[in-house]
């Protein structure tokens, strides 16, 4: 139970901090359908789990050996993120009605899929972060580590997404716009320190 609890603790510590994953399951909650906001939920979880087990058993160990594939990851998953921000800013969908709620379950997995794979920092961070855990568990450890650290992925896009669906009612036309502006920005602020870490890894800097 202690090797569950420390890999659901460092599983919440690495999925709370606001990105692009979370940005993207808030704005779905808002926006939605609740049943919709729920099963974006269960996609971001999905990809979330893949990514961590890729990272847990040495995704990373690729990157380092294919370096041109770290830099296309970073370069292409920059631009990518760049582009959904400025998307959001630009978003008009209101709650009275015009807001686009019959997105296909296909393009939400493609977008859940991009937030989460295509986004190197993703990739470093949960590389680095599992990396390092991995090696300081035993064989006998691996499985509740790995368990405790999925289930928060679980626990935490299910619990964003119920407490944004629930307080849905408050959110007015303005306000929706404002988060849309706000997670809008913090993308694309993100997708620029993405590019120039690319410049940086290129020497270009």
């Amino acid at each position: 139970m202690a090797i569950y609890l420390r890999g659901l603790m460092m599983g919440l510590a690495y999925v709370a901090p606001i990105g692009t994953q979370n940005l993207f399951v808030i704005n779905t909650a808002v926006t939605q359908l609740r049943k919709k906001a729920f099963a974006t939920a269960a996609i971001v979880a999905f990809f979330d789990i893949s990514l961590s087990l890729a990272c847990f058993f040495g995704v990373g160990a690729l990157m380092e050996a294919l370096p041109w594939l770290r830099k296309g990851v970073l370069a292409i998953g920059s631009l990518i993120i760049i582009w959904m921000g400025i998307g959001l800013i630009r978003s008009k969908s209101g709650l009275a009605g015009d807001a686009d709620t019959g997105i296909p379950l296909l393009k939400t997995a493609a977008i859940a899929f991009t937030v989460t794979w295509i986004n190197p920092q993703a990739l470093i961070d949960g590389t680095m972060l599992l990396g390092a855990a991995s090696a300081t568990l035993t064989a006998g450890e691996k499985l509740p580590f790995v368990i405790g650290f999925t289930s928060a992925s679980v626990i935490w896009f299910f619990g964003v997404t119920t407490a944004i669906s629930l307080f849905s009612g408050k959110i007015t036309d303005k306000l929706l716009r404002i988060i849309n502006i706000v997670c809008g920005a913090v993308m694309v602020f993100y997708g620029l320190r993405l590019v120039y870490s690319f410049i940086q890894l290129m020497g270009w800097a």
